[in-house]
Formats: structure tokens, C-alpha cells, sequence
């Protein structure tokens, strides 16, 4: 049988780290090996795949910024419409990697596999996790079928949507798990076994697209909290804030002292959009919010990359509700 063309992209983190020796797990320095070194330490994957490559970035992962993933989503994109590549495989730190593949699911068009993956424990950990998970993801990207899933997030064997991803542990091998949904499926045996297709828009029937410049508007994320002060908020219209992310408490709900602040923001054309700090469960309209956005079952920082998307389009506030609630 013809190996598939897989297409690595290499974008650093705790998968290309190095450490001080075997038992270094926490001090060590992300985004110093390179991509073929990476295939270098699984020699027998390309026995499995064609493979070809680029290091994009090598950075720690908390260093990731939007122009990355514009730049990214692109690179993708470009490599996905060439018909001589079957799928492609990207490396990234764990720390931003729910957020990277939320953003590429978006804003990448196309029915061929897309899996990220990284580690938990440097290359030079005992034990490391990161040779293993990267031959899995070219396992998966290998499967056609693993296309109509949307962007795949592979670690610790196992498949999770990218809409529904979460890294739920700062240290442990099955760090990353989509507990609202479940696993998509998992590898066994060199290949991967899909248990359940995701719901929402991805990918191929995503209404979003790159935008025309590598800039997208300004919307932070504003954690709420017991003695929360709104003193903060006005800063927010003044640093030129398009929208803000309202990290609430149980349902999304806040202090009459930060609805008051966020009421006056309102006032200055800034969309909120409520979501939890919660782990599970949805936010949904309530009356006492009306004029708010909720974020139906995405995460803040998940949100916040479609809002920020659908404004670069020029939604409007209803669009981009129906968008928080599909995609």
C-alpha cells in the first residue's frame, strides 16, 4: 500500500524541550529541538508515512500569539488545498495548544486530517510521552476518515474535538480531556477508532475565515471574583477593547458593581459575552443580561477567539451569537 504524504509543522514547545538530565520535569527550556530531530527519535514512523516538514515557530507556548495563528491557519490552509499532501501533523506546547486548534478549526477549510499534538515531559524526561503522541498523530492524520472530525487534538493516545478540548492538569500524561463532550476515539494498533462525530461547525463548514490582516481586535478576558473592584473596566473602552470576555460566577452571573460597570462599557459599542469559571455546563440567555452575549457551552479563552474572528469579519452582535452557539 502507498505510504500517505503527511506535512509536519513544528512550533516548539514542551514536545521539543530539554532538560537538565532524565528527572527534569519542571525547569526545563521549551522549543529547543528541531522537527527532524523529532523524526529522528521515531525512525520507524516514516516506515508508516511520506513525510515533510517546517519548523514555523520554537517557542514555550505561552509566547503564542494571535499573528502566530493567522500565520498558522494560513500555512495550513495552503498546505491542505495542494493535493499532493494527505493530512498534516503540527507540534505545539501544551500551555495555548486548546486555543491553537480552536483557532485552526475555525479558520481552516478542508476535509483532510489536521492533528496537533505535544507533550507533557520534555524530550529528555524519562519516560518522555512526546515520541509516542507524535507517532499517533501520523497514525491519525494517515486515516481519511479523520478529516470529517475537524481539527484533531492527539495526546496520551487519545482523540479529542477541538471545540471541546481541555488541558486539565498542569503535569500528568492525560492532561488534556473533553469532559462535556468525551473522546472522539482513540489509537489502538497503529490507527485510530472513532467512537462519536462532533456536532458543532468545524473546518469545512466553518462561517469564519482568515481575515485580510495579521491583527485582530482587542478582547480580553476579565476574570469576576468576591470583592471584585469595577475600576478596572474603564480602562478597557480606553485601550480601544472591541469586546470583553465576562468570566462570571456559576451561570455567568456577576455583581450588581461589575453589571453597572459593564452596562456603561455597553454604552461606548463594547460587546460582552458571558461565559463560567465553572468546568461544565452552558451559559445561556437570562433576562437580567438581555443585552449580553453568552458563550453556550465554549470556554473564555474559546470565546474569545470567536469573538475576535467574527468582529475581524464584521458580524454583527446576533451573528455572532448564532456562531458562539454553533461553532
Amino acid at each position: 500500500m502507498k505510504r500517505k504524504r503527511i506535512y509536519l509543522i513544528a512550533c516548539g514547545g514542551t514536545i521539543a524541550g530539554i532538560g537538565t538530565d532524565a528527572c527534569d520535569l519542571t525547569q526545563y527550556k521549551a522549543g529547543q529541538t528541531t522537527w527532524q530531530e523529532m523524526v529522528q527519535a521515531v525512525p520507524f514512523v516514516r516506515e508508516i508515512a511520506e513525510l515533510e516538514g517546517e519548523q514555523y515557530c520554537n517557542i514555550d507556548s505561552s509566547d503564542m500569539t494571535e499573528a502566530h495563528w493567522l500565520g498558522l491557519a494560513a500555512r495550513v490552509q495552503a498546505i491542505v488545498d495542494d493535493p499532493i499532501y494527505d493530512g498534516v501533523v503540527l507540534t505545539h506546547g501544551t500551555d495555548t495548544l486548546e486555543e491553537t486548534a480552536y483557532a485552526l478549526n475555525l479558520l481552516v477549510h478542508t476535509e483532510k486530517p489536521v492533528v496537533i499534538t505535544g507533550a507533557m515531559r520534555p524530550a529528555t524526561a524519562l519516560s518522555a510521552d512526546g515520541p509516542l503522541n507524535f507517532l499517533a498523530a501520523v497514525q491519525t492524520a494517515c486515516d481519511a476518515a479523520a478529516g470529517s472530525y475537524g481539527v484533531l487534538v492527539l495526546l496520551n493516545n487519545r482523540l479529542c474535538a477541538a471545540r471541546f478540548v481541555e488541558k486539565m492538569d498542569t503535569m500528568q500524561v492525560d492532561a488534556f480531556q473533553s469532559r462535556q463532550q468525551g473522546y472522539v476515539g482513540i489509537v489502538q494498533d497503529g490507527k485510530p477508532e472513532f467512537y462519536q462525530r462532533p456536532v458543532k461547525r468545524c473546518t469545512q463548514q466553518s462561517q469564519l475565515y482568515l481575515p485580510v490582516t495579521n491583527t485582530l481586535p482587542y478582547v480580553p478576558i476579565v476574570y469576576c471574583h468576591v470583592g471584585m473592584r469595577g475600576n478596572i473596566f474603564p480602562f478597557f473602552a480606553n485601550d480601544n477593547a472591541k469586546a470583553i470576555i465576562l468570566v462570571g460566577m456559576g451561570h455567568g452571573r456577576v455583581s450588581e458593581v461589575i453589571k453597572n460597570e459593564v452596562m456603561a462599557l455597553q454604552q461606548r459599542r463594547i460587546l460582552c459575552v458571558r461565559t463560567s469559571r465553572t468546568f461544565g455546563g452552558m451559559v445561556t440567555k437570562v433576562d437580567e443580561y438581555a443585552t449580553w452575549l453568552w458563550a453556550n457551552s465554549l470556554s473564555p479563552q474559546k470565546a474569545k477567539i470567536v469573538v475576535q474572528l467574527a468582529l475581524s469579519q464584521g458580524y454583527s452582535a446576533a451573528q455572532i451569537q448564532d456562531i458562539l452557539n454553533t461553532h
